[in-house]
C-alpha cells in the first residue's frame, strides 16, 4: 500500500499551486472552475490538490485557523539539492524560518509556503 494523494485547503488555490509548480518542480495537470481546485503530481506518482476550504465538511485552512497542524515534506536524493531549493524559494521571496542546516541527522529548513502551508525539505544520508 502506498499514499497516493493528499489534498490540502487553501484560500488561494493559484498562489499555492505556483509555489509548488515554481519552487519545487510540481507539474500542474488540472485546474477546475475559477482556480477552485488543482491537481499536481511530483515524479514519484504523488497527486497533490489545492482547494479551498469545503465548508459542509468542516474544512479550514491554516488562514482561516490562525495555526498550523501539519506540514508536508520533500526529502531530496542530494545535500546540494535543498540549498538550490532554499536559494530558489528565497529568490522568489517566500518565507523560510532559516537556512538550511544539519537537524536530526540531515540537512533540511523549513519554510512556509502561501495559504500558511509549512513545508519541510531535506536531506538524509
Amino acid at each position: 500500500m502506498r499514499l497516493n494523494h493528499l489534498d490540502l485547503h487553501v484560500p488561494d488555490v493559484a498562489a499555492a499551486r505556483d509555489f509548488f509548480v515554481d519552487i519545487f518542480g510540481l507539474k500542474a495537470v488540472e485546474t477546475r472552475g475559477q482556480d477552485g481546485l488543482a491537481i499536481l503530481h511530483d515524479d514519484a506518482g504523488l497527486e497533490l490538490i489545492l482547494s479551498r476550504p469545503i465548508e459542509k465538511f468542516g474544512g479550514a485552512d491554516g488562514v482561516m485557523a490562525g495555526a498550523n497542524t501539519y506540514h508536508v515534506g520533500f526529502i531530496l536524493p542530494e545535500r546540494a539539492e535543498v540549498d538550490a531549493v532554499y536559494e530558489r524559494l528565497v529568490a522568489a521571496g517566500h518565507e523560510a524560518w532559516h537556512e538550511p542546516r544539519a537537524i536530526r541527522g540531515g540537512w533540511l529548513f523549513y519554510a512556509m509556503g502561501p495559504g500558511r502551508i509549512l513545508v519541510e525539505v531535506g536531506w538524509r544520508p
